[in-house]
């Protein structure tokens, strides 16, 4: 899943063919997943043993490619030669999750929404060591991890503050960085002025969403937060419904019996996938159209077996 601009995309690859599926808020997607899950290789790379990889792993790739894959990223410190510019951004992912991390200008605002970041502003730019010495600096001075585990950002999604409280965090957190200036950062950083980024309608988390197509149910008679999210997927597993909002890497659905379920992407790469239709793959016995192994979001027990 990438999020290029401000709407969300599926890359597909079959053989050497590629293609990409711009996202929809209100439409349908649906997939089974057929056979078992391969490595998904390193920089553009086959995997050179065609390992099969576990269902649950976010990463899709065996330790070799992962290792390769992250040896030539900035976050392994490995290209301090880099002559592109970064930035330095501050990003509130809910109530008390805030981080400070590093991102390539020429990406713009992609790496937050690839996080998931509800709102964000962006602290300085420079080379790319001084925009990692001042990523440190912060993170020491402030106290702020990081990362942030996905499963702590879901589980505030369906309780979010007004967009006033979620700037005055981002305000917040900028002003105890700039009152850093100085003292354990690098000359070469030059600071940006404070400027709040609210992505929460990027992502379609300020809406409800709009009532099933099913007149005799509704999404909204069900709740709108998200309260289960996919733990695996399995061969012959079935995962359908209607989007109705994404951040990060997660796609929030709207299934059959009127709740949303989240979906992380990153548990698809390294499937075989076949489509499906919501009503065409949900079963009478139980009336879902999730045959996956789900988890609680909220920190409940596991929901064993295919639903």
């Amino acid at each position: 899943m990438r999020w290029p601009g401000e709407v969300p995309e599926l890359g597909w690859s079959r053989g050497g063919d590629r293609r990409v599926s711009v996202l929809a808020y209100g439409v349908g997607l649906g997939f089974r997943a057929v056979g078992e899950r391969h490595c998904v290789g390193a920089r553009g790379n086959v995997c050179p043993l065609g390992a099969v990889v576990p269902g649950r792993s976010t990463g899709g790739r065996c330790a070799e490619c992962a290792r390769l894959d992250r040896a030539h990223s900035v976050a392994a410190d490995t290209m301090a030669d880099d002559p592109r510019t970064y930035r330095v951004y501050l990003a509130w992912f809910g109530p008390g999750m805030v981080k400070v991390g590093i991102t390539g200008e020429e990406r713009g605002a992609a790496r937050l929404r690839e996080q998931g970041a509800l709102a964000f502003s962006w602290l300085g730019r420079g080379p790319l060591m001084a925009a990692r010495r001042t990523e440190e600096v912060l993170r020491a001075a402030l106290g702020v991890p990081d990362r942030i585990p996905y499963a702590k950002k879901r589980a505030v999604r369906g309780q979010l503050p007004g967009p006033e409280e979620r700037a005055g965090a981002v305000a917040e957190l900028y002003a105890r960085a700039a009152a850093l200036e100085g003292r354990g950062w690098p000359e070469s950083l030059e600071r940006l002025p404070l400027e709040v980024v609210d992505q929460v309608g990027v992502f379609g988390l300020d809406r409800a969403p709009d009532p099933d197509p099913d007149p005799g149910r509704s999404v909204r008679e069900g709740g709108t937060a998200p309260v289960r999210a996919v733990q695996e997927l399995v061969d012959g597993g079935v995962v359908a419904g209607r989007l109705v909002a994404a951040a990060g890497p997660d796609l929030h659905l709207a299934v059959a019996d009127g709740s949303v379920v989240v979906l992380d992407t990153r548990l698809i790469t390294g499937w075989d996938l076949t489509s499906v239709t919501r009503a065409a793959e949900a079963t009478e016995a139980t009336g879902s159209d999730v045959h996956v192994p789900l988890i609680d979001i909220g920190g409940g027990g596991v929901q064993g077996g295919l639903f």
